[in-house]
């Protein structure tokens, strides 16, 4: 609507993303803490009925589509006979960056171990001076700000609807199954294990795009539960 680049929104949206989130966790569902799994469930639940119709009503069932001109065709030789995609090595190399500031901010800051203090258990992360309201809120602000980078990427590369939710919502689910719980790197592999699967099943067949993913973490889930590459501490 204002007539920007989709990649040079990513500027604007992420930090508008990031106050959204950290008003919401705070204004509503931190409210909602200490009183069990249902009540936050049934929360953000509601919330994501309520945005879908918001959007329906804002602007139509229809499927849309951000336009980033030349680069959604533009490609790169990688060797003689193979090119690749210009769009597709941004969004790889923007991944790569984020989990990788993300695995930094985790591992190597004081907010990062507060972080995950505040996630094993936060009785005691209370104790120790951590205000785990106060990390709730950072944690959502930080995770709407990647959802910003990754929804714009995504607008580009294809199109989207209201509705697109659910379907989205299952890919992530088993791209964090593959990798692994607790393993950032290990979601990264589980995206690219789970994109190619789904690939592989296409050119065999189209209609079994979204089946071959399935059967893959179907496969992990029988033969390695907690992922192949999720984090597990002695008890």
């Amino acid at each position: 609507m204002a007539g920007l680049s989709p990649l040079v929104s990513v500027l604007l949206v992420a930090p508008l993303m990031f106050g959204l989130g950290i008003l919401l966790q705070r204004g509503l569902l931190n409210r909602t803490l200490n009183t069990g799994m249902l009540p936050p469930l049934l929360t953000t639940f509601g919330l994501s009925v309520i945005v879908q119709n918001v959007l329906q009503i804002g602007f139509s069932a229809d499927t849309q589509g951000l336009d980033a001109g030349s680069l959604e065709v533009a490609s790169a030789q990688v060797v003689p006979g193979v090119t690749l995609g210009v769009l597709p090595l941004i969004t790889f190399a923007v991944c790569v960056l984020i989990l990788a500031g993300l695995n930094l901010l985790f591992s190597r800051t004081p907010l990062g171990r507060a972080f995950r203090a505040t996630s094993d258990d936060p009785a005691t992360a209370e104790l120790m001076g951590i205000n785990s309201r106060q990390i709730y809120g950072l944690a959502m602000g930080l995770s709407l700000a990647v959802v910003a980078v990754g929804g714009v990427l995504l607008g580009v590369r294809t199109t989207f609807a209201p509705s697109d939710g659910p379907a989205r919502l299952i890919y992530a689910f088993e791209t964090v199954i593959i990798g692994g719980l607790g393993s950032l790197w290990g979601t990264l592999a589980g995206g690219i294990i789970l994109g190619v699967s789904q690939n592989v099943g296409a050119q065999l067949n189209p209609a079994w795009f979204q089946l071959a993913g399935h059967l893959v973490t179907l496969a992990l889930l029988a033969f390695r539960p907690t992922g192949l590459f999720a984090r597990t501490r002695d008890a």
